[in-house]
């Protein structure tokens, strides 16, 4: 049984937490999913809805799986001295550590993504790219693997990523199980990232 602590902070994208997690969560008997915050108790989305912090950060861990989504709230938290402490201590820790979107701004500010290759959301990667000047950013990438660090494309190539991480923790059969449950057409290839010319420099930052 693996433990997903997932990070939630106000103005975390919806489907960066749930996307992966209905993944996750469909393995009952394999992965156990908990939401971590700053404090306990709700915390709201980047779309307004909440969603439940089980745990404090100050009481929370360690976890074999730290996901850390993105949304517009990365903005502010990449400022938050705090929480970026408690990610770059858990990341260390942690089995594997998987952002989505933004989550990557996060993650670099810590410096553990110094001197990898990762990725983030296209329309927002001249942002990303300033909260960690030493990472080897991917241009087109749909999701990046760099040793336990794993970072995907904007909100949706969450959910691949996912699939591809329970593929090389339980086998490709579980995963391509878990895509036919829930009716979603796994994007397989890493490098298939269709959006990213669609986003120049000038437009950069604008999206979530």
């Amino acid at each position: 049984m693996k433990t997903v602590g997932t990070l939630l902070f106000p103005g975390f994208e919806l489907l960066d937490v749930f996307g992966p997690l209905e993944m996750f969560g469909m393995l009952r008997d394999d992965y156990r999913l908990e939401m971590v915050g700053e404090t306990a108790g709700p915390v709201a989305s980047s779309q307004g809805p909440h969603a439940i912090a089980d745990v404090a950060i100050a009481d929370a861990g360690p976890y074999d799986i730290l996901l850390i989504p993105g949304g517009r709230g990365t903005r502010r938290e990449v400022a938050n001295d705090t929480l970026i402490s408690w990610i770059k201590r858990h990341a260390a820790a942690c089995g594997i550590v998987a952002t989505v979107c933004t989550g990557a701004a996060l993650l670099a500010r810590t410096g553990l993504l110094d001197g990898r290759k990762a990725t983030s959301n296209k329309a927002a990667l001249a942002w990303v790219k300033q909260q960690g000047a030493s990472v080897l950013w991917q241009d087109r990438a749909r999701w990046v693997t760099d040793g336990k660090y794993w970072t995907s494309s904007g909100v949706s190539a969450g959910m691949d990523m996912a699939l591809a991480l329970i593929a090389a923790s339980e086998g490709a059969a579980k995963a391509a199980q878990v895509a036919v449950y829930a009716e979603y057409r796994w994007g397989r290839d890493p490098d298939d990232d269709s959006f990213a010319a669609l986003y120049d420099p000038g437009n950069a930052g604008k999206a979530t």
